[in-house]
């Protein structure tokens, strides 16, 4: 019993060691297995050499790489030329990138610079190599040195991805400022340009209130007809039109409701009204509307004539330099053309082109001492304008012989001869001064003898003719304005007339209750839509409201 249990152990003890044995030996194998995958997997992952391009060819017999054979060193110097040439391409488009980003100062692009220039050295050191034994040193020196750069542009472009990234989120966010700002210019041009064309159109009311005054004109003659031309004499103007001891006022317009609210002002605000003389002078079309206009109230004895233009006879083309050129068919294809040249957004070409510039009514300025030839001085008004004071001073003003009273502009670099004339041309180069201050027409006190005496309609007609194909100045009064009052322009003191209510919305408080006049300039005429609100009371305090025809035509104030 006792040996048969010997004989179980010791099998037993015999499988155990023949398991353990069996174990090692399964344990062995699987190391060396293990050993063996990792050697080759080691072996297959890719070195510095081959990350760069530049491919190692090992011998069979051990040797180190710098002791290939021609035909390995060959192919190994053409493979770092082509690694260099793809890592230039990459340094060229990275320094591109950083240039556009406005990086030109920083020290990363003026490191790719450097590196692609290194770049460009390797590969003329390329096309000089030959590899023969006596130069494989020489080929070395140059593969190690290609390894190193292209290793230190490796790193240059992995370090460069964060800047790149916060650059272009600062490029990005610049564009979009830029296109906003470029649409923001765009609709602003637009705007403008609408608001030109609005500023030449009559609106609806205005143009109702001129049809319905010349259909009173026309249901009631004999209430608009003078004794004079009831008797049939011969028309004579009126003494007090002529009168030079009176205030006489030159007032030239098409639109009845901003005449009347220009003589409405003068008449509210003169402290002698009676002793003050308007002349009113508009166009054929409009003369029955304005007769009647001044012959629905009183103004408090304010003498008032109306006239057209046609009733000054020697206002013709041959005597007349606009009206010829209102007969030039290039002038009227310039000012009244539909041709491409003419359909243009710009506001500002747009502007040049007003046939306004060219009208007759526009140019009457210069023709005041032969309108009114027995007065000695006359106050120009424009129709833009409003009346907050007295003017009787300014025929007191000592006009120190000089032609023209007016307020200067020019402020700085601004409103100087050099912005109104074309100082390109010879003539006006060598006649006036660029520098020159300029000033403002709207509300201007003539000197018509010193007028007579330096021949000022003459030096107009002068200039005017040489102007007919626009190249002195582009378009309106002021400029031949300008060279014919040329240092015969006395200024006046700012407060007697106030420019920009018509375009410029920051004009001070105080600066406008001073003023003896306000004037509308600019597009934003205080009868239209587009009138700046601010300013408007002040012009609609001087309209007619209580009168039928303004009620007829949805005039409120």
């Amino acid at each position: 019993m006792a040996r048969s249990r010997r004989r179980v152990a010791l099998s037993f003890l015999f499988s155990f060691k023949g398991l353990a044995s069996t174990i090692a030996v399964v344990g062995c194998f699987f190391f060396t297995c293990s050993f063996l995958l990792n050697v080759h997997i080691g072996s297959s992952s890719p070195t510095d050499h081959e990350v760069l391009g530049l491919k190692q060819y090992e011998r069979n017999d051990g040797r180190h790489p710098l002791s290939l054979t021609s035909n390995a060193l060959k192919a190994q110097l053409k493979e770092t030329v082509r690694s260099v040439v793809e890592y230039q391409g990459l340094v060229l488009m990275h320094g591109s990138i950083a240039r556009k980003l406005k990086l030109e100062n920083s020290k990363l692009v003026r490191n790719f610079a450097e590196i692609s220039i290194n770049f460009t050295d390797l590969i003329k050191k390329a096309s000089h190599c030959d590899v023969s034994d006596s130069n494989t040193a020489l080929v070395h020196r140059f593969l190690k040195e290609a390894k190193e750069e292209v290793k230190f542009a490796k790193q240059l472009i992995s370090k460069s991805k964060g800047s790149f990234d916060s650059q272009l989120k600062i490029q990005k966010l610049k564009d979009k400022i830029f296109g906003l700002e470029e649409q923001m210019t765009k609709m602003k041009t637009k705007g403008e340009f609408a608001k030109s064309i609005a500023a030449k159109a009559i609106p609806r009311n205005l143009h109702c209130l001129a049809l319905r005054l010349m259909q009173e004109r026309i249901e009631n003659p004999i209430r608009y007809i003078n004794k004079q031309t009831k008797s049939r004499q011969p028309r004579q103007p009126l003494q007090e039109f002529e009168d030079p001891n009176l205030y006489h006022y030159a007032i030239f317009s098409d639109n009845v409701l901003a005449a009347s609210v220009v003589v409405n002002s003068v008449v509210q605000n003169a402290k002698e009204p009676w002793k003050h003389v308007l002349h009113i002078v508009t166009e054929r079309t409009t003369l029955a509307a304005m007769k009647v206009m001044f012959k629905l109230k009183d103004h408090n004895g304010t003498h008032i004539e109306v006239k057209a233009v046609e009733d000054y006879k020697f206002l013709n083309s041959s005597y007349v330099p606009v009206l010829r050129q209102q007969e030039s068919a290039e002038l009227l294809g310039y000012y009244y053309g539909h041709g491409l040249e003419n359909s243009t957004t710009d506001s500002s070409n747009l502007k040049f082109r007003n046939p306004k510039y060219l009208s007759i009514l526009n140019h009457l300025r210069f023709y005041l001492p032969e309108m009114y030839p027995k007065l000695h001085k006359i106050l120009f008004l424009d129709d833009d304008v409003v009346v907050q004071k007295d003017l009787t001073g300014l025929w007191e003003f000592d006009m120190d012989g000089k032609v023209n009273g007016a307020v200067e502009t020019c402020f700085g670099s601004f409103h100087r001869y050099d912005k109104y004339l074309k100082f390109d041309h010879p003539l006006i180069k060598e006649t006036f001064d660029p520098k020159a201050c300029a000033w403002a027409y709207g509300m201007n006190i003539f000197d018509l003898d010193a007028w007579r005496r330096d021949n000022c309609t003459e030096k107009y007609h002068y200039w005017q003719e040489l102007n007919g194909n626009r190249t002195l100045w582009r378009l309106g009064t002021l400029p031949p304005g300008l060279i014919t009052f040329y240092s015969t322009t006395k200024p006046l003191d700012k407060s007697w007339h106030v420019l920009g209510l018509g375009y410029n919305p920051g004009l001070s408080e105080e600066k406008i209750q001073n003023a003896a006049v306000i004037h509308y300039n600019g597009d934003s005429k205080p009868w239209l839509a587009t009138a700046i609100p601010r300013y408007q009371p002040l012009w609609t305090k001087y309209v007619d409201y209580d009168l039928e025809f303004f009620r007829a035509c949805n005039f409120a104030p």
